[in-house]
Formats: C-alpha cells, sequence, structure tokens
C-alpha cells in the first residue's frame, strides 16, 4: 500500500496535442484547449479541471478515456505494489486468520464466534467495496491506498502486541491462555 500511495502520489497528469488525439471522437477536444500543456500534481485536481471543462456527464463518461491519455506514472512500481500487496495477504492474515479464529475462541462458542467474525469480515468487505470508488474520487489515489496502508500497518502492530502464539499448543492450552489474559 505504501508503495501505491507513493507512485500515484509521485504521479503527474498533463493532456498534450498528441495525447488529446487519441480521445475518442466523442470528445469535443476544443473544450480541452485549456488544459494542454498544464501539469496536474494529482488526479483529483485532473478530475475537477475536466469538470469543469467537460461538464459533468462527459467527465465520467471519458474519465478513464482522459486519465489514459494524461497520466505520467511508474506503472512498474504499481505493478510491484499490486502484487507484492496481493502476496502479502495471501500467504498471511487473508487464509491464516480462519485457522487463527479456529484456535483462539473457546470451545463452547467456537462455532457461534466464527460465524460472527465471517459475518464481519464480509460487512468490512462489503463497505470496502462501497465507499472505494468514493475515496479515488474524492481523495485521490495516493490518499487513499496511504489510508489503507496505514490500517494495515495498525493491524499488523495489533497482531504482534495482542493475538498470543498458537504453536505447538492445543486447544485446551491456548483457552488457558486467553482466559488468563
Amino acid at each position: 500500500m505504501g508503495l501505491l500511495a507513493y507512485g500515484f502520489g509521485n504521479a503527474t497528469y498533463k493532456l498534450t496535442t498528441e495525447s488529446i488525439k487519441t480521445l475518442p471522437s466523442e470528445i469535443n477536444q476544443d473544450i480541452l484547449t485549456p488544459l494542454v500543456e498544464e501539469v496536474f500534481d494529482n488526479d483529483v485536481s485532473f478530475k475537477e479541471a475536466i469538470r469543469e471543462n467537460l461538464g459533468e456527464k462527459d467527465a465520467l463518461t471519458f474519465e478513464s478515456n482522459l486519465i489514459t491519455a494524461a497520466i505520467q506514472i511508474n506503472p512498474t512500481l504499481i505493478l510491484v505494489g499490486i502484487l507484492g500487496f496481493v502476496a502479502s495477504f495471501a500467504i498471511s492474515i487473508g487464509p491464516v486468520m480462519w485457522v487463527l479464529f479456529s484456535e483462539l475462541f473457546p470451545i463452547k462458542i467456537k462455532g457461534a464466534a466464527i460465524s460472527f467474525v465471517g459475518f464481519l469480515n464480509s460487512l468490512v468487505s462489503y463497505l470496502v467495496q462501497q465507499f472505494f470508488p468514493w475515496q479515488l474520487d474524492t481523495m485521490g489515489s495516493s490518499t487513499t491506498f496511504l489510508l489503507y496502508g496505514l490500517f494495515a500497518a495498525v493491524g499488523f502492530f495489533f497482531v504482534m502486541a495482542v493475538v498470543p502464539e498458537t504453536k505447538n499448543k492445543s486447544l485446551e492450552e491456548l483457552e488457558e491462555i486467553l482466559i488468563k489474559k
């Protein structure tokens, strides 16, 4: 997430006369003339300028075309950031949390507790999916990924500080350890 925040934070957006020629013919290129050769430091200010010049409807319709034509970014850094996030999640909290929950909850409430945690997991995933597009549009890509990176860092330190080691311990031993806390 930090790499993504850094990569998008260093991106610039600039329409050139050449890049405008690559846009769909439905876009009135004369309206974009005030934006030619103007450099925008972030995606939010670029999108605002597009909306001011094209209007809300056309800006939303052609937003991806305009961003693709204007963005100057290190795509390798973004790719490494995305793949790094997916790989890190796939070998850590993604699958491990289900095993951990089966070990951490007392035997008496294990079924209900895991179901409840599964519900919370699904709820949080739903909320992220609902608000992520709004976050990108309002806060920008860099700030959005920085925010998620900070949540991940807080989660990492929480797990390190609070979650007990379960390796080579029976469920009964784990229950005893957790009841002491």
